[in-house]
């Protein structure tokens, strides 16, 4: 992808992306954007993965937050909650450090794991930022941390889920550039969005959330 450093996409809105195309264009392309209790939790949640002051050596493990990535290849930058350094003799040098070491990014999600790829998707789009700043060899796994189990969840980083990455991140492009908001079916995820009142799934014919507050403010005037 040919994309100009200043129209890069937020890493983050690949997760908004796969759990709802709708989604996402309300944030990314019509500026819009609600609060409920899921999204502050989430935020809290953040806050304390990307404490940057907190830098750890674990042995064999170093251990960063809140690092900044991008990929010139896919047009994307953002943050990775926490990226793990692992010694290991097919790594890469590190500044300061003896050795060779590879990345591992781990992504923390307040919930629990979801049947959806969404989650796995924008972990597998830190990998891919990392080997494209890095210039490190392809990495193997990452993993999602999910505050209600507090644990881990191994996710392979597999050509099909890279893929999907890549085929997600062009339509997301084609869509920004196109300022084009989809339509959507209600479905029993759409109770638990903070953008609900905004996107009005049941009101289909309405592709814009925008043009239809705007239509309806309208018709208010003229009663």
């Amino acid at each position: 992808m040919d994309v100009k450093e200043e129209d890069w996409l937020q890493l983050s809105g690949l997760q908004h992306f796969a759990y709802c195309k709708r989604q996402w264009a309300l944030i990314m392309v019509e500026n819009q954007w609600a609060e409920n209790l899921r999204t502050v939790e989430g935020h809290m949640m953040h806050e304390r993965a990307h404490d940057k002051a907190l830098r750890e050596k674990r042995g064999d493990v170093i251990i960063l937050r809140g690092l900044n990535v991008h990929s010139r290849a896919l047009g994307v930058c953002g943050m990775c909650d926490v990226v793990e350094f692992h010694r290991h003799q097919g790594g890469i040098l590190l500044d300061g450090e003896d050795g060779l070491w590879m990345p591992v990014p781990i992504e923390y999600k307040k919930g629990k794991p979801k049947s959806h790829d969404a989650d796995r998707l924008q972990l597998c789009c830190e990998a891919m930022c990392l080997e494209d700043m890095l210039l490190c060899p392809p990495i193997a796994t990452g993993y999602l941390y999910y505050g209600e189990t507090a644990r881990r969840e191994a996710v392979p980083l597999a050509d099909e889920l890279r893929q999907m990455v890549i085929q997600s991140v062009l339509e997301m492009h084609q869509m920004l550039t196109r300022q084009h908001t989809p339509k959507v079916k209600a479905n029993k995820g759409c109770n638990a969005c903070s953008l609900k009142e905004i996107c009005l799934p049941f009101l289909t014919k309405h592709q814009s959330a925008t043009k239809y507050i705007a239509s309806h403010l309208q018709e208010t005037q003229e009663e």
